[in-house]
């Protein structure tokens, strides 16, 4: 707090003393906030496009999905196939030695690679279903991941089996 201090004249004193510690100690405060706020409205924006039709846009025409292509990894078989395409299914089987047959699950997806509706794109899904009784190695999904990648479908993502775009008819 400020305080006059008396000279011994006729005059006060004008000199003063601030304590000026609650003050730093608040704005000291206000800029570790002020960081932090920056930083979290930097790292926390949602970019999104608003969905819906504007008045001022454009009619479109509605075109469908694109094919998609899916591969199902069970105990004993891996399927890879595509929905919205008449393209045959691919099985691939299991060797005694309990490896899948990776050579034919590679040429099934090195084909599809080579199909026009895939040349430019670069996304397949993979599934792993298995049960208590047969369970599926969670090698196996990462070989499959890993030759998807090789072939060149570097946007691989794990789904759950029951979201397939395709799934074989057992």
């Amino acid at each position: 707090m400020g305080a006059a201090i008396d000279t011994g004249g006729d005059k006060k004193s004008v000199n003063v003393e601030l304590n000026i510690v609650p003050y730093i100690d608040l704005m000291s405060c206000l800029t570790a906030f002020l960081l932090v706020v920056a930083v979290w409205v930097n790292i926390a924006q949602i970019t999104i496009q608003p969905k819906g039709k504007n008045r001022n846009q454009p009619i479109t025409e509605i075109t469908d999905p694109p094919p998609v292509i899916s591969v199902l990894i069970q105990a004993d078989m891996m399927y890879v196939g595509v929905s919205r395409l008449a393209v045959d299914p691919v099985q691939v089987r299991k060797n005694p030695d309990g490896n899948y047959d990776w050579p034919t699950f590679e040429n099934a997806l090195i084909a599809l690679k080579k199909e026009e509706a895939f040349a430019e794109r670069n996304d397949i899904e993979i599934a792993a279903e298995s049960t208590s009784a047969a369970p599926v190695k969670y090698d196996h999904v990462i070989q499959a991941m890993d030759l998807a990648v090789k072939v060149g479908f570097t946007g691989v993502g794990l789904s759950e089996p029951t979201s397939l775009s395709w799934r074989p008819t057992l």
